[in-house]
C-alpha cells in the first residue's frame, strides 16, 4: 500500500451551519446500532424467548497546528528529557469467518459476510514500571465495533493460562477496546440485544478474536524493553465532521466558544522508544472519527478507516535501515459519538438534491406531511464512486496516516517526552441502575436502568432508521403509541424509570429485561491508566465530542488539584472498550434527543455519574497509592447461555464438494493475458467455505511476481487492493467459487511486471469431515503502463 500514490483528495464539505441555534424540539429516530426495525426485535425476540426458556428449563490533508489555547500551551512546555518505562507491542490476527455471519455495527440482519477486503487485527501495547514488575497496564486495540464483556472474559482467561509470568496482567490492568469498525464478524457480544440481528452466538467468530488478543499480549510480553515515551499532536481538519450538530449546538455557546470546531480534529499520538537501540517499537494514536465510511450495505471484512491508517503507517513509517521490523501502529478511537467520516455532508437521495433537515435529519417534509429518515444519508469525500463506500473509506484514512506521519517524521522535534516513572492502573464495576451520587454543587443526582429512545429506531446519517422513526424526538413530541405498544411487549418501563430517563420516551426498556438473559449491560467498566503525565480514561459508551471534553477537562484539572501529578497532565478517552454502554452525550444534548442521546443509556445524568466515577478513583492512580480499588460487582456472563440458544450457523460447515467433472481449486475464469495498470484483475476458482480454516495469521489470497526467474509473494489479505469473496453455488451439494479480485489502481501502486493469482482454501470432505487444504495458481499476465 503506497499512499502517496493516490489522487488528489475531493474537496471536503463541512456542515453549514455552525451558527444556527436549534429551535424547541418538535415532532419529527436502532440503524446504526439499533435493529434493521423494531419490528423485527419484536419478532426475533420472541424467538429467542421460546428457545431460550426451554434451553433455561432442559492526499495531503488540510493539516493545520494546534488551534485550541489549552493544547498550544501544553506543546509548547520545555522539554526535558523523557524517564525509562518497560515498553512492549504486539499484533495479532483476529479475523473471524468472513462468510456466513453478520456484520456487528449498524445491527442490520441483511448485512452478512460475503469475503474480505482486509484482514483485522488486535494491537497490544504494554507499558510498566521498571522498579515495579506489579504496575504496568496493557493497551489492547482491536478491530471490532467495541470492547465486549464476553470477549474481555475470555481474554482474561486467556492470559492466565499463559503462565505464571502473565500473572501481573489481570482485571485491573487490561483494557479491551475497539477501533468500532462497522466492518467486522459479528455474533461475539455478551449482551443479547446485539446478538439478535446475528441470530446468537458464535463460538469461531468469538474465539478467533480471543485467541488473536491473547496472542497480542504474548508477542508485547515477549517485546519488552526499557524505553521512552513521548506525546505528539497534531490536527487533520478534514477527516471528521459532526453529525448531530443541532445536539450539539444545545451546548452552552459559551462553552462552545472555547474550541474552534464542534468536533475534535486532534490525533494524539504516544510514540514507544527503545532504549537498547533508539528504534521505535510503534505508536499509540487516538483520534475521533466513526468507522462508517464503508457503508450498510457492504459485506467485506476490513477494519474500516483505522485499519487503513495502521496498515499504512506499518508499511511505511520508518525506513528500512532503522525500522523495527515489528513496529506496531494503532489508531484508537477518542470521544467518536457524534463524529462521522462523511465529510461532504448529508443529503436526501430523493432526487431533490437538498441537505437533509438539521433538527431531524430528515427528507420529504411537506406542509401536509413529517419527513422520514430512510433518504438522508451521509457522504464520503468520494461518494460519487459508488463503490459501497471503499474509495471514502481509504481517503479518509490515508488523510489521517499523512497528517500522522507528518508529525511523526518531526515527532523529536513537535513532542513532549513523558516524565515520572511512575505507571498506574485501576478497574471496578459499577451497577448504574438508580446509582445516586453527588454533583459538584452539592445536589444528588442518579443513574438509571438502561434504555433506549424512539431516536434509537431513527438511526443516524451514516446509517438512516425506518418506518416513520425520527432523529429529535423527545417525551414532549408525543412518539407514535403504536411503537410504545410493541416496546412494551418486551418490557414495560415503570413509572419510576420513566421518570429517571425524562425527557427520553422509552422505546426500548432494555435494562430491565433478563429473559433468557441481560439484554445490555447495568453494569459498567470504570477504569482508568497512568504513566508519568499521561492519563487514559477508558470508557465503556461512545462520547460525543463535549462529553469526552469535559470529562477529559476535568479529570485533567483534579489530577493537579490532588497532585496525581505535578502539572496538568495529558488526558485522553479511549474506547468503546470493555462492555458495551451505547453513548454517553451531554445533558444538553440528550434533551434533543437525537440518536446519541436517545442511545445514552443510563439516563440524562449519564455523563456526571462518569465523571463522578473517575474523580471517586483518581486516588488510585497517585504514584504513592498501595492500595487496590475493590472490583465491585461482577456483570453476567452470558456466554454459556448464548451458546445454548443461538441458532446461527449451529453446525457450521457441512461439506464442501466441486461442480460435476471439477477439483478444488479449478480455475473457471483466467485472468487475461495483459492489463493495464489501474484495471481489476479477476480470477474465478472452484472455492470451498473460508469457516473451515480461517487462516489466522496467515491468507486466503496471494498475488506473485516473477522477479529474475522466480515468484515472489507481493500481497495477500493484509493489503486493502486485494479483495477475497465467496459465494455459495449450490447449497445441497456444497459448492462454491471464489473470485479474487486485484484492484491495481493508485492506491495499491504495482509497477509493470509479470504476476500470477494463488488462493488457498481448505474443504471439509463429506461424512468423514476431515478438513484437507488446496492451492490453486491462475496463469500469468502482464501489467504494463
Amino acid at each position: 500500500m503506497y499512499p502517496s500514490q493516490h489522487s488528489e483528495p475531493l474537496l471536503s464539505e463541512d456542515e453549514k451551519f455552525d451558527n444556527e441555534i436549534p429551535d424547541l424540539p418538535r415532532r419529527s429516530k436502532w440503524s446504526k446500532k439499533g435493529m434493521a426495525c423494531v419490528a423485527s426485535v419484536v419478532l426475533m425476540a420472541a424467538l429467542f424467548l421460546v428457545v431460550g426458556t426451554t434451553a433455561w428449563v432442559a492526499k495531503t490533508p488540510d493539516v493545520t497546528p494546534m488551534s485550541d489555547k489549552p493544547a498550544e500551551e501544553w506543546l509548547a512546555r520545555t522539554r526535558a528529557t523523557g524517564d525509562t518505562y518497560l515498553l512492549g507491542v504486539g499484533k495479532a490476527d483476529i479475523t473471524g469467518p468472513v462468510v456466513e455471519i453478520n456484520f456487528m455495527g449498524y445491527a442490520d440482519s441483511s448485512q452478512v459476510g460475503t469475503g474480505l477486503r482486509q484482514r483485522i487485527y488486535s494491537r497490544a501495547f504494554i507499558v510498566g514500571d521498571v522498579n515495579n514488575a506489579a504496575n504496568r497496564w496493557v493497551y489492547l486495540v482491536l478491530d471490532t465495533a467495541n470492547g465486549d464483556t464476553a470477549v474481555r472474559n475470555g481474554i482474561l482467561e486467556g492470559v492466565a493460562a499463559l503462565g505464571s509470568a502473565y500473572s501481573v496482567y489481570g482485571q485491573s490492568n487490561i483494557a479491551v477496546t475497539g477501533t468500532h469498525s462497522h466492518s467486522g464478524p459479528g455474533a461475539w457480544l455478551n449482551y443479547l440485544l446485539p446478538q439478535i440481528t446475528s441470530m446468537g452466538f458464535d463460538q469461531q467468530s468469538y474465539q478467533a478474536i480471543v485467541d488473536g488478543a491473547v496472542l497480542s499480549i504474548k508477542r508485547a510480553h515477549e517485546s519488552l524493553a526499557p524505553g521512552t515515551l513521548a506525546i505528539g499532536e497534531t490536527n487533520v481538519t478534514d477527516a471528521n465532521i459532526n453529525r448531530s450538530l443541532y445536539a450539539y449546538l444545545n451546548n452552552p455557546a459559551s462553552e462552545r466558544a472555547k474550541y474552534t470546531d464542534n468536533v475534535d480534529k486532534t490525533v494524539t499520538v504516544l510514540r514507544f522508544k527503545r532504549n537498547s537501540d533508539g528504534l521505535n517499537l510503534g505508536i499509540l494514536a487516538w483520534h475521533a472519527v466513526h468507522g462508517t465510511s464503508m457503508l450498510q450495505n457492504n459485506t467485506h471484512v476490513s477494519g474500516q478507516v483505522n485499519s487503513t491508517i495502521r496498515s499504512c503507517a506499518e508499511l511505511t513509517f520508518l525506513p528500512e535501515i532503522t525500522r523495527n521490523p515489528n513496529f506496531v501502529a494503532a489508531f484508537s478511537q477518542a470521544n467518536v459519538g457524534d463524529t462521522t467520516p462523511n465529510v461532504g455532508g448529508a443529503y436526501c437521495d430523493d432526487g431533490s438534491g437538498l441537505q437533509c433537515k438539521l433538527s431531524d435529519s430528515t427528507c420529504g417534509e411537506t406542509n401536509y406531511t413529517a419527513g422520514t429518515s430512510q433518504a438522508c444519508h451521509g457522504r464520503g469525500p468520494v461518494f460519487q464512486a459508488l463503490d459501497l463506500g471503499v474509495s471514502s473509506c481509504y481517503e479518509i484514512g490515508r488523510r489521517v496516516f499523512a497528517g500522522t506521519k507528518t508529525l511523526y517524521d518531526n515527532f523529536d522535534a513537535r513532542s513532549t517526552p513523558v516524565t515520572d516513572s511512575s505507571v498506574k492502573a485501576y478497574h471496578t464495576f459499577q451497577d448504574m441502575t438508580f446509582f445516586q451520587f453527588p454533583l459538584p454543587n452539592g445536589t444528588q443526582a442518579q443513574s438509571c436502568p438502561a434504555a433506549l429512545g424512539f431516536s434509537f429506531a431513527g438511526g443516524t446519517t451514516d446509517g438512516p432508521g425506518f418506518a416513520d422513526f425520527t432523529q429529535n424526538t423527545p417525551d414532549t413530541a408525543n412518539p407514535n403509541p403504536f411503537w410504545s405498544i410493541v416496546g412494551g411487549l418486551l418490557s414495560t418501563p415503570t413509572p419510576e424509570q420513566k421518570a429517571c430517563h425524562s425527557p427520553k420516551p422509552i422505546l426500548l426498556n432494555v435494562g430491565q429485561m433478563s429473559t433468557p438473559y441481560a439484554w445490555t449491560p447495568n453494569i459498567i467498566d470504570v477504569q482508568s491508566f497512568r504513566v508519568g503525565q499521561f492519563i487514559i480514561i477508558v470508557s465503556p459508551s461512545e462520547a460525543t465530542t463535549m462529553a469526552g471534553r469535559r470529562w477529559r477537562d476535568t479529570i485533567a484539572a483534579a489530577a493537579v488539584s490532588t497532585g496525581i501529578t505535578k502539572s496538568t497532565p495529558k488526558v485522553v478517552l479511549g474506547g468503546p472498550a470493555n462492555t458495551y454502554a451505547h453513548y454517553v452525550a451531554t445533558r444538553e444534548e440528550y434533551a434533543i434527543q437525537r440518536y446519541e442521546g436517545a442511545s445514552t443509556l443510563y439516563g440524562p445524568s449519564e455523563l456526571d455519574a462518569y465523571i463522578h466515577l473517575s474523580l471517586k478513583n483518581l486516588g488510585f492512580l497517585s504514584a504513592t497509592n498501595t492500595s487496590t480499588v475493590p472490583t465491585g460487582p461482577l456483570p453476567p456472563d452470558n456466554r454459556e447461555a448464548s451458546r445454548s440458544i443461538s441458532i446461527v450457523n449451529k453446525n457450521g460447515v457441512v461439506w464442501d464438494n466441486p461442480p460435476s467433472g471439477k477439483s478444488f481449486g479449478d480455475v473457471l475464469v483466467q485472468p487475461a493475458a495483459t492489463y493495464k495498470i489501474g484495471s481489476v484483475v479477476n480470477t474465478t476458482f472452484v472455492g470451498a467455505n473460508p469457516r473451515n480454516n480461517l487462516r489466522l495469521e496467515g491468507t486466503f489470497t496471494a498475488v506473485d511476481q516473477l522477479v529474475s526467474g522466480a515468484w515472489k509473494q507481493i500481497r495477500s489479505d493484509y493489503d486493502w487492493s486485494l479483495v477475497y469473496t465467496w459465494t455459495r453455488t449450490n447449497v445441497i451439494t456444497g459448492e462454491s467459487q471464489v473470485v479474487v479480485s486485484w484492484e491495481t489502481g493508485a492506491i495499491d501502486g504495482v509497477g509493470p511486471g509479470t504476476y500470477r493469482v494463488r488462493y488457498i482454501g481448505d474443504r471439509k470432505v463429506p461424512i468423514l469431515g476431515t478438513i484437507v487444504a488446496f492451492t490453486a495458481t491462475s496463469s500469468t499476465f502482464t501489467l504494463t503502463n
